[in-house]
C-alpha cells in the first residue's frame, strides 16, 4: 500500500510502510549509508505527517519484513495480544503519541498495554517525538527484574561493573572489580567481555568471579559475555553460570550473522533456568543490542536502523531478561555519526525497549573516531537518568582498555546518583553499608584503610 503527503506545493509518495518509517526518522548516518533516509527535510516532514495520520492497526496488516522470510517477524505477530491492544486500536500514530504523553496514561496503563504493541508501532511513534517526549514517556514505564538483586525499582539505578582486561589477566580483572565495588558499583552485574573465546578460559573467569561473590557474600550476579554456545557448554561442564549473555538483532538474517536463532536462545534459557541460582528472582538472560547491527551484516531488508533495533526488543522480551541494553555508540560513526545522533538514538532505544516491556539499560558510549566526546555522553547520561534508566556501565576511567571505546565510569554513576537522588539495588545497598563502603544514606565513606575487608579481593 502506498502512502503520500504534501508539504507546501510538493507532494511526496512512499511506496510501502517500511519506506514511510525510514523517511520519517531523524537523519542519521546509518540510514544514509543504507540509502533509506529522506532526501530532504521537506520529504522527512511529509513522511512524519503521513505517519502521524496512519492508523495503528496498519502495522498488523503490513509487516515491514514478510513473516515467511523472517522468524523475528513471525515472533512479533505471535506475541501480539489483541485484548491488550484494544484500548488504543482506534488511534492513529499521532494520536497515540498524544495518548502516551497524557497525564491520564500511567505506569499501570502502559504495563497493561505492553503485549498489545509491536516494535514497529513503537518505532513509529518515537519518530514523531521530541527528545523530551521520549524522556517523559519512558519515565512512566517501570520494568523490574531480579536475580540476586532487584533492578528497576523506582528511585534506583544499577551499574554493570565492567572489569575488562586486554589479556584477561586475573590480577587486572580483580583490581578493576575491587575499584568498582569501592565506588559502590556492581549491583546490575559484574560482567567481563573476554578477550578470547576458548572454553577453559571462560570457565576460569566464571569460577574466579563466583569465588569472589561467595567469599564476600556479594548480592550480585556475574557474567562472562561470551557467545551463547560457549555458555551452554560451560553449564554442561558444571561452571557457576548466573546469566546467559548474547548480542541480538531485529532480523533473522542478522541473528544468523551472530550465530544464533530463536531455537538456540530457547535452549540457552532452559539451561540457565535449570540451575536456579537466583535468590530474589530468576531472570537469567542478558542481551545487548545496538542500532546499525542489522545494516552492518547487510541484513536489514531495507528497514531503517531504529526500526530494526526496536524489533530486537521483541526477541529480548521473549526471555524475560534480567538485563538488556543498547550499546548505543559502539558500532561507530558509519551508523551514528556524532554526539547528537548518539544522544537521540539512546533516548529512542530506551523508550522503545521500556514500552515493549524490556528492562532497559544503556552503554552510553562512543568510539574514538566518532564526532563525539565525553560532554555528549554526560548529556545522554543525565537525560537517561531522568528517563528512569535501569542500569548503566561502570568502566574504570570510562576508558575500556580491551574493547577500545569510551563509556561511563564509576564516577559518572556517583554523579548521577547525587544529582537525581538515585539509590542502588536494595540488596546491594545494604551489603555496601555492612562492608563499610557506604553510610546508611548510600554515600561513600571515603578512603579505605589497609584493614578494609574488601582489600582481600586483590590478594
Amino acid at each position: 500500500m502506498a502512502y503520500a503527503h504534501a508539504v507546501g506545493s510538493n507532494r511526496f509518495a512512499f511506496p510501502d510502510l517500511k519506506t514511510l518509517l525510514a523517511k520519517a526518522g531523524p537523519m542519521r548516518s546509518g540510514d544514509l549509508l543504507a540509502g533509506v533516509a529522506a532526501d530532504s527535510e521537506a520529504e522527512r516532514m511529509a513522511a512524519k505527517m503521513a505517519l502521524a495520520d496512519l492508523p495503528m492497526r496498519r502495522f498488523l496488516e503490513e509487516p515491514v519484513i514478510p513473516p515467511d522470510d523472517d522468524e523475528v517477524s513471525r515472533l512479533i505477530l505471535s506475541q501480539h495480544d489483541a485484548d491488550a491492544f484494544a484500548p488504543i486500536a482506534h488511534l492513529t500514530v499521532g494520536e497515540f503519541r498524544n495518548w502516551l504523553l497524557s497525564d491520564a496514561t500511567t505506569e499501570q496503563t502502559l504495563r497493561n498495554l505492553t503485549w498489545g504493541l509491536t516494535p514497529e508501532m513503537v518505532a513509529a511513534v518515537s519518530k514523531l517525538m521530541r527528545n523530551q517526549d521520549l524522556v517523559l514517556a519512558a519515565r512512566k514505564c517501570r520494568m523490574v527484574s531480579a536475580f540476586r538483586t532487584t533492578i528497576g525499582l523506582p528511585g534506583r539505578m544499577a551499574v554493570r561493573l565492567q572489569p575488562n582486561h586486554p589479556t584477561d589477566d586475573p590480577r587486572g580483572v580483580l583490581a578493576s572489580v575491587l575499584d568498582g565495588l569501592m565506588y559502590g558499583c556492581g549491583d546490575a552485574v559484574i560482567g567481563i567481555n573476554p578477550v578470547g573465546d576458548n572454553l577453559p578460559g571462560i570457565v576460569s573467569l566464571l569460577r574466579m568471579l563466583d569465588d569472589i561473590r561467595q567469599r564476600f557474600d556479594i548480592p550480585t550476579q556475574s557474567c562472562v559475555l561470551t557467545h551463547v554456545t560457549q555458555t551452554i557448554k560451560a553449564i554442561e561442564l558444571g561452571a557457576p553460570v548466573d546469566l546467559v549473555f548474547q548480542s541480538i538483532a531485529g532480523t533473522q538474517k542478522a541473528n544468523e550473522g551472530f550465530g544464533i536463532s530463536l531455537a538456540l536462545l530457547d535452549e540457552a534459557a532452559d539451561a540457565v533456568q535449570s540451575l536456579r541460582r537466583g535468590t530474589v528472582g530468576n531472570n537469567a538472560m542478558y542481551f545487548e543490542t545496538g542500532q546499525g547491527s542489522a545494516l552492518s551484516a547487510n541484513a536489514h531488508h531495507g528497514v531503517d536502523q531504529q526500526t530494526c533495533e526496536a524489533r530486537a526488543y521483541a526477541v529480548a522480551r521473549r526471555y524475560a531478561p534480567l538485563l538488556s541494553n543498547t550499546v548505543v555508540g559502539f558500532i561507530g560513526p558509519e551508523y551514528l555519526y556524532d554526539g547528537k545522533q548518539i544522544l537521540r538514538a539512546g533516548l529512542e532505544d530506551h523508550f522503545c525497549g521500556k514500552l515493549l516491556g524490556v528492562p532497559m539499560g544503556c552503554d552510553i558510549c562512543y568510539t574514538n573516531h566518532a564526532e563525539a566526546d565525553q560532554d555528549d555522553m554526560d548529556n545522554l547520561l543525565t537525560m537517561l537518568g531522568v528517563a528512569g534508566i535501569n542500569f548503566i556501565m561502570g568502566v574504570p576511567g570510562a576508558d575500556d582498555v580491551m574493547l577500545n571505546y569510551q563509556s561511563t565510569s564509576f564516577h559518572d554513576a556517583l554523579y548521577l546518583r547525587d544529582v537525581l537522588g538515585l539509590k542502588r539495588a536494595p540488596e546491594f545497598e545494604a551489603w555496601l553499608e555492612r562492608m563499610q563502603v557506604t553510610d546508611r544514606h548510600g554515600r561513600l565513606l571515603g578512603s579505605a584503610g589497609k584493614d578494609h575487608p574488601l582489600l582481600g579481593i586483590a590478594a
